[in-house]
């Protein structure tokens, strides 16, 4: 279970988030982003307040950008929820924590059960 956010590109992102068994929180950013830096710790705490229900990946849209194009991102910071290798929820621009997991929560896998 990863604790932070996974980083990836245009050729991890089919293994990484589309065949993954766990929904898939992808933050779509650049460095230049004065709003990507804001919401980056939020994406951070997300990553490691979640782990076991929600795998979340971060994709520099400047190295990568044949995926942002595929899913149509023209503003950033998107964010991305992917379920079962499909787009379910796309965010655009930043948002508080609290909003933020409003709109995630409902696509979360069951947490695991505890032995």
């Amino acid at each position: 279970m990863a604790t932070e956010p996974v980083e990836v590109t245009d050729a991890t992102f089919e293994k990484e988030v589309l065949q993954s068994s766990t929904p898939v929180l992808v933050d779509f950013w650049a460095a230049w982003c004065g709003p990507c830096r804001m919401i980056a710790p939020i994406v951070k705490e997300i990553a490691s307040e979640q782990a076991g229900v929600l795998k979340v990946a971060k994709l520099d849209v400047d190295q990568n950008p044949a995926t942002a194009t595929r899913f149509g991102v023209q503003s950033i910071p998107t964010l991305i929820v992917f379920k079962d290798g499909q787009p379910v929820e796309r965010i655009v621009g930043y948002m508080p924590k609290e909003r933020l997991m409003d709109r995630v929560r409902p696509h979360l896998a069951a947490a695991p059960e505890k032995k």
